[in-house]
């Protein structure tokens, strides 16, 4: 055998008791929160169901924590170490759950309130339930084991009390009380159910965990990077994962007073997606190694980890996370959107686009003292070419990474401008305009940016709605509720007619040169006849220029309705890609 076989961990056996003991004195940092919050109540039953049955609930995964913190674990309490020596990677719902339940502390829940889970037991027959009222009148259960080992009673005092109690209700025979006996019992030693842990060692780099971590999945939850970077944050700065996710949970719901609040129509940001800008406008960084390097407080360029390195990387994010979240900043941002032509979340293709749009409006404003009126203009282009060559799509740290690098020697406002318009301008050349862009448009894909950039041109340019005198910018309002949704859009050659006429897979039914903004009658009204049959009745209501000028905006060729279908689509393509020019360049 040759190759260099390195194990990453080693194997540990714990007793349920020994783990809830070093979590309560420190030694293993237990955080509030990690995505998706704490289990349900149910779950957390179902938990205590498979271990009286003696089945096994997965193994748990630490990793080692060479760095001094202040990590906060869960639970109000103080702990007895204030630097875990034990990170947890995967389990850590599991022991969340238990810890609750065996020491009787609240956790937090989805809404941030402390709430105490109450899981019952009938000793009758072993059965486990979610506690409820009933429950709570009901003398054959127990309705919070909480309280078999929160008060330090002998069990078989627990047991004679109980079986008095019920004793009281009815008679019980000697069998039941048998059973009654032998199943508290059963349950009581829950505290020696065994764990086996597998430890990480401190010296593996964060790259190797997060793929550890993405890769292992003890509950059928697809796992990513993002949940990796948010379980350190919760270790190493609570407070900070807090306020992203309050954040991200108030950008969801239309405020209903007068307070400020992150709520818009562009996107319902997740708390890794801010804090990936967090890192961009704070470290010039676009890579998440540089995320998990900052947590740990490493050096970049000794590769060890010092407490007073990552004191110093911290205070830098706190800055940064605030400038993040300041709402003077995220809806001014938004602005430059709309100047853009984009209307809404309808028109956003890629969210990643627009977190990093906002990372370089937050640099524009904050860091190169870049004028309001000059930065909406420059981040709304931005916003758009990023847009149209799909610049961050797909595996696009590499990209951000070097758009970040290109602004570290720069100073002055006009130079920040200078590079952002230095690079869309190598971008944008005459052969992207001419040949590249009508290639793209060559697609089906209802959620294809470059159908957003075209619809958000339409916008930008004024123009109508196809056969209306209303404008796009109404159909495309996130205010107005319609019957169906704005950019459902019209089939100029009707899906019915292309397919009596030998045109059926849907690839080529759906190109969006075949699609065009009509309102819903219109829509209805148009049904599955020619376009040389339904254009007459349409144009009859337009003026010669109106008809002229609506044909310009909706990139259709004169005397499209009696063109072959292929025909029209190689015609109107580079029509589309010179409307979507002609707003860029507007702006």
């Amino acid at each position: 055998m040759t190759g260099d076989l390195r194990i990453l961990f080693k194997k540990v056996d714990y007793t349920l008791d020994n783990l809830l003991t070093y979590i309560e004195i420190g030694d293993i940092g237990l955080p509030d929160i990690q995505r998706p919050f704490v289990w349900s109540a149910a779950k957390i039953r179902d938990l205590f169901d498979s271990m009286y049955r003696g089945f096994p609930i997965g193994y748990l995964l630490f990793w080692g924590n060479d760095v001094g913190n202040g990590a906060r674990q869960i639970g109000k309490g103080e702990k007895g170490h204030a630097v875990p020596k034990l990170l947890i990677v995967d389990g850590q719902q599991r022991l969340t759950s238990l810890y609750a339940v065996f020491r009787g502390k609240e956790v937090l829940d989805a809404d941030y309130k402390h709430t105490k889970i109450g899981i019952a037991f009938r000793p009758r027959d072993g059965r486990f339930e979610v506690t409820d009222i009933a429950i709570r009148r009901d003398p054959e259960w127990i309705p919070d084991v909480s309280e078999l080992w929160a008060f330090s009673k002998p069990i078989r005092r627990i047991v004679n009390e109980f079986i008095e109690r019920l004793r009281a209700k009815r008679e019980l025979t000697d069998e039941e009380e048998d059973a009654i006996s032998h199943n508290l019992d059963r349950l009581f030693d829950l505290q020696k159910y065994p764990f086996t842990a597998l430890e990480i060692a401190s010296s593996v780099d964060e790259e190797h965990v997060a793929e550890i971590f993405v890769r292992i999945n003890s509950q059928g939850v697809k796992l990513n990077q993002g949940d990796f970077i948010l379980t350190l944050l919760s270790v190493f700065w609570d407070e900070g994962r807090a306020q992203l996710e309050e954040f991200c949970r108030a950008a969801r719901t239309p405020p209903s007073g007068s307070k400020p609040s992150p709520y818009n129509h562009f996107i319902n940001p997740d708390p890794d997606q801010l804090l990936r800008v967090s890192v961009a406008y704070g470290f010039r960084r676009g890579r998440l190694k540089s995320v998990y390097q900052l947590l740990r407080g490493k050096d970049l360029d000794t590769d060890q980890f010092s407490v007073d390195h990552r004191e110093q990387q911290f205070a830098i994010l706190r800055d940064a996370q605030a400038q993040v979240l300041n709402l003077t900043s995220w809806h001014q941002f938004f602005g430059a959107l709309l100047g853009a032509g984009f209307r809404s979340r309808d028109l956003i293709g890629s969210q990643n686009t627009l977190m990093y749009a906002y990372a370089f409006y937050l640099l524009g404003k904050l860091r190169f003292g870049v004028s309001e009126h000059a930065l909406q203009r420059v981040i709304g282009r931005w916003f758009f070419f990023t847009t149209i060559t799909s610049r961050y799509i797909g595996s696009f740290e590499t990209q951000v990474e070097a758009d970040l690098a290109l602004l570290r020697d720069v100073t002055a406002p006009e130079a920040f401008v200078a590079v952002l318009e230095k690079i869309m301008a190598d971008d944008l050349t005459d052969d992207f305009w001419r040949t590249t862009l009508p290639s793209h448009l060559e697609t089906s894909g209802i959620n294809s940016p470059y159908l957003f950039a075209y619809l958000a041109a339409q916008n930008k340019l004024g123009a109508p709605v196809l056969f209306s005198m209303k404008k796009v910018a109404e159909l495309l309002d996130p205010m107005v509720k319609v019957k169906m949704k704005s950019t459902n859009q019209h089939h100029l050659f009707p899906k019915a007619w292309l397919d009596r006429n030998g045109v059926s897979s849907k690839r080529d039914v759906n190109q969006i040169a075949n699609l065009a903004l009509t309102e819903w009658p219109d829509n209805l009204a148009i049904s599955d006849e020619a376009p040389s049959v339904y254009l007459p009745e349409m144009r009859a209501r337009f003026s010669p220029e109106s008809w002229r000028e609506m044909h310009e905006l909706h990139a259709l060729p004169m005397g499209w309705e009696s063109m072959a279908y292929e025909q029209f689509l190689n015609a109107r393509r580079p029509l589309m890609a010179s409307v979507i020019r002609r707003a860029y360049e507007s702006l």
